[in-house]
């Protein structure tokens, strides 16, 4: 981390880490009770006031920081062994095993065990074992922090992954509708170009009504991928909004009814999967299944939204056509903890059912 980005806390943490780690190992040497020549005396407050130094450069440069520990800290140890412990050592440890893996910060505590092992040499055999966990905690502090950080890490990995996902779903169900709507209204238009002006007229008008809702979703969702564009977003899409969702379909001739059974305040995520689904139902209705009519049946009672989505074309075409409605609506299904059954009906048609907890998502 670069020192621009610190907060102000972090920089007066750093500040003071390094300041109390340089100023200590200073007045260490200072304090030493074997007189040292004056010329080893100053190495010693310079190799204390280095280690301090360095600290500051810790979370940008830890590999660094820690080989100038190391040095420094030998230097302190073998001028004044009685400090025992290697300050600049802990701290630098613990920041490298925070943001370097296992390969690099296992060589690295292993070196500062062997240099605060020279107190085996320098001072009482309890002292220095005593103070050889010290390092390996330090270690193992920095490593719960790595973990923590990867953990958080692919966490938003796996949430960025999901949101694309979404999209993409969002997309296709956008772009296969609009498209279905416009190929079957182009092709009523074409078919009575000639013989009803007017009813070609009405096709051409529900084109330019089914393009232009497809690039106003299509807004919305490049909005989301790419925000900042200075258009505000439009809202999601939800059952409230079925009565606009089945006037293409109406206007392409499939006569659809639509029936309310109980009430609910449905989460946003379930609202707008319920849209999705009666979407792509309709459409695949449109697109394969040669039907009349169809009846959009929303039922919300005990805790569950019931959809229920019926044509009288030919059954099992919707589930044999090209592309992946059926297993995209199954996927929405149980991505919010439901279910959903597609097939043909025993006396013709074809049925799509899901069922959606309520409280699932909020």
């Amino acid at each position: 981390m670069r020192r621009s980005s610190r907060s102000p806390l972090r920089r007066l943490a750093d500040v003071a880490v390094s300041l109390a780690v340089g100023l200590y190992l200073i007045a260490l040497m200072m304090d030493n009770p074997v007189p040292r020549p004056d010329p080893l005396v100053i190495l010693g407050m310079l190799a204390g006031g280095a280690q301090g130094a360095a600290l500051w450069w810790r979370r940008s440069h830890p590999v660094t920081v820690m080989v100038i520990a190391l040095a420094g800290g030998l230097v302190v140890h073998i001028l004044a062994p009685q400090g025992i412990f290697p300050f600049a050592g802990l701290v630098a440890i613990g920041s490298l095993a925070a943001v370097r893996p296992l390969r690099v910060s296992l060589p690295a505590l292993a070196a500062l065990l062997a240099l605060t092992a020279l107190n085996f040499l320098t001072g009482p055999s309890e002292d220095a074992q005593f103070a050889m966990a010290f390092p390996v905690l330090a270690w193992a502090l920095g490593e719960v922090v790595r973990h923590r950080r990867m953990a958080i890490d692919q966490e938003s990995r796996r949430a960025v992954s999901e949101e694309q996902a979404r999209i993409a779903r969002e997309l296709h169900d956008v772009i296969a509708h609009s498209v279905s709507v416009i190929v079957v209204q182009a092709a009523a238009a074409d078919d009575v170009f000639d013989e009803h002006p007017d009813q070609a007229r009405a096709a051409l008008r529900s084109i330019e009504a089914a393009g232009r809702d497809a690039l106003g979703e299509l807004r919305r969702l490049l909005a989301v991928v790419r925000p900042g564009t200075g258009d505000e977003p439009l809202p999601q899409p939800g059952l409230d909004r079925l009565g606009e969702l089945v006037e293409p379909f109406r206007a392409a001739g499939l006569e659809v009814a639509v029936r309310r059974e109980g009430a609910a305040a449905l989460p946003a995520g379930i609202d707008l999967s319920a849209y999705r689904i009666v979407q792509e139902a309709l459409t695949n209705t449109l697109r394969h299944a040669g039907a009349d009519r169809a009846e959009v049946t929303v039922r919300a009672a005990s805790g569950m939204l019931e959809l229920d989505i019926l044509d009288d074309g030919r059954g099992g075409v919707s589930a044999g056509g090209a592309g992946h409605g059926i297993a995209g609506m199954r996927e929405r299904a149980a991505m919010l903890g439901g279910t959903l059954d597609a097939g043909p009906l025993p006396g013709g048609g074809f049925r799509v059912r899901a069922r959606l907890p309520l409280g699932v998502l909020r």
